[in-house]
């Protein structure tokens, strides 16, 4: 299948921000339209590549885009994360799950080959094993975030077995990237702590230090996905729900990383309504069925992101 235009929904957030830069670079920037919501999400992507203002509520607006653009495949990332999803529960049910059948509707109308739609760690629950969580397991998650992305996992099954779709997805672990901000997601802090750092040389952590979570470095994220998506259709056994994972941490293990290279940095733990979403989340991941399916690899470990991280933020706030 040979994919030449790809339209992005979501792409002012953590990760469709850099995944739209990244797909330009394969594609060229003309080919690649990035959609948001903000306003800010133009002024931080338009300049580099077509863009246009797309609320996912409104599929006519959705379908306008898609028979002008004309794309081959649309990246769907657009969605409300699990801290602002517990805070605004009903906004979370329907941009996750409505918006989700938004897209896959006009896609299917309009002829659309390929769909890149991200689950989570999130569709894990307090009674799926907490180690090396399998890739066919118990999914009952607490939060409506984990319970729209199990949603929109069967969706995207019903559509491939319904309407023949190409729909493909990894269950993201905590991201940690060095250029977009934290996006209202329970795994923030490791992205946080790191700027704090640099900044301040002490951070107040909202879980407590011995909560291990599967966290991975933006550079891995943006290399599984894409090694997903061009994966050969024929190879994969499993499609909108691969496990991903890179490394898992504790708090108290990345503050041992930053001292490394920062030795006076500070932290001070106090706990919030996020860790009882964390403590119903697994603490490390079975992914080999990414890495027998589409040979999935992480590059980095804690030590090499947490010296990146260091190195970039510090380079921007000099």
């Amino acid at each position: 299948m040979i994919i030449t235009k790809i339209l992005v929904t979501g792409a002012g957030g953590q990760i469709g921000s850099e995944l739209t830069c990244a797909l330009r670079a394969i594609y060229g920037n003309n080919n690649v339209l990035a959609t948001d919501l903000s306003e800010s999400a133009y002024e931080k992507i338009a300049a580099k590549g077509p863009f246009e203002i797309l609320d996912i509520m409104q599929p006519e607006r959705l379908t306008e885009i898609v028979r002008a653009f004309k794309p081959d495949a649309i990246f769907h990332l657009a969605a409300i994360l699990s801290a602002v999803g517990e805070e605004k529960p009903n906004l979370a049910w329907s941009i996750n799950t409505n918006g989700s059948i938004n897209v896959y509707d006009v896609a299917r109308d309009n002829g659309v080959k390929r769909i890149f739609a991200p689950s989570s760690m999130a569709v894990f629950g307090p009674t799926t094993p907490r180690s090396n969580t399998p890739q066919d397991t118990v999914l009952q998650p607490t939060t409506v975030y984990g319970m729209t992305k199990v949603i929109d996992e069967l969706i995207g099954k019903y559509y491939i077995k319904r309407y023949g779709m190409d729909i493909r997805g990894v269950r993201y672990p905590g991201i940690i990237s060095n250029v977009t901000l934290p996006g209202g997601g329970t795994t923030d802090y490791a992205v946080q702590i790191y700027y704090d750092a640099v900044k301040y040389g002490r951070y107040e952590c909202f879980l407590k230090e011995d909560t291990m979570l599967p966290m991975m470095y933006m550079p891995d994220c943006l290399k599984g996905t894409l090694d997903l998506f061009h994966a050969s259709r024929e190879r994969l056994i499993h499609n909108t729900d691969f496990n991903l994972s890179a490394f898992s941490v504790t708090p108290a293990d990345i503050v041992s990383s930053i001292r490394k290279f920062l030795p006076s940095f500070e932290i001070i733990y106090k706990p919030d309504f996020r860790q009882d979403i964390a403590d119903s989340w697994p603490d490390s991941i079975d992914d080999s069925c990414a890495r027998t399916e589409w040979d999935w690899e992480p590059s980095y470990d804690l030590d090499a992101m947490t010296q990146d991280m260091l190195r970039v933020i510090g380079e921007r706030m000099k």
